[in-house]
């Protein structure tokens, strides 16, 4: 066979399978009814998302058939499940389609109550229940990430210093504070957060306080000091006597 034959055959070919999908279309061989979906592979943890939810999620796309699918419309679908952050759909020939569902990991709680993600992604779930245990976060939504990893710094920076730290916040003006397990509050403000709170956690143990006071909240945003504010101890009641009550005195 000459060169020429040969690649006038290899156009022909190429063109063939390009006009045949097309043709199949027009004469409904690649119809729903004749390619359609018999299984569905999934690889995912289940731990917050059901194998039900998925499959209720994915069936209305897939009554399209094989070739018909837009697996976009797929995927679209599957990330729309609250504890869903991601998926890759793929389909395999002739009649399967596969699925790699990544979930989310709650790791603190919004202000409004939704869920902070690893990713400092806020989501809702609607009728769940969220873990227990979690930080309470708080700050403007754009900047989410930001109120995590200083949260995650600060915890941190307190793990030796016998204070858990149970939420963080930051407000309108950018100004940080942290809320610790015990029921105290550190304002530290807008300046140089994280030398600030080190030299706070540096110095506290040094600080004199009177026998069995508390303090449940410091202020941080002073140029070279902070502020404390102490709880007292109550004071104790006098002991009761042994004495027996003295005598009634003559009446006149």
């Amino acid at each position: 066979m000459s060169s020429f034959a040969f690649r006038l055959a290899a156009w022909i070919l190429a063109l063939a399978l390009v006009a045949l999908p097309i043709v199949g279309l027009v004469n409904g061989w690649l119809a729903s009814d004749r390619w359609p979906f018999r299984n569905l592979e999934v690889e995912a943890e289940f731990s917050r998302v059901s194998a039900e939810q998925l499959r209720a999620a994915v069936t209305p796309q897939l009554e399209q058939g094989f070739f018909a699918v837009e697996l976009d419309r797929v995927r679209q679908s599957v990330e729309a499940l609250p504890w869903v952050e991601s998926a890759r759909v793929r389909k395999r020939w002739p009649d399967q389609l596969e699925m790699r569902v990544v979930e989310r990991k709650a790791v603190a709680v919004w202000a409004d109550s939704r869920l902070v993600s690893t990713a400092g992604e806020l989501f809702a779930i609607p009728g769940d229940v969220a873990p227990e245990g979690l930080p309470r976060l708080a700050g403007p939504e754009d900047r989410a990430l930001e109120v995590l990893e200083f949260y995650a710094e600060a915890r941190e920076s307190m793990a030796g210093s016998g204070y858990a730290v149970a939420g963080a916040a930051l407000s309108s003006r950018g100004s940080w504070s942290l809320a610790l397990a015990n029921g105290a509050r550190i304002v530290i403000g807008r300046e140089a957060p994280q030398d600030r709170l080190a030299r706070f956690i540096d110095t506290l143990p040094r600080v004199a306080a009177a026998p069995g006071a508390v303090w449940i909240r410091a202020d941080l945003r002073y140029a070279n000091g902070y502020a404390l504010a102490w709880r007292l101890p109550e004071p104790a009641a006098p002991a009761p006597s042994d004495l027996p009550p003295p005598a009634p005195g003559p009446t006149t």
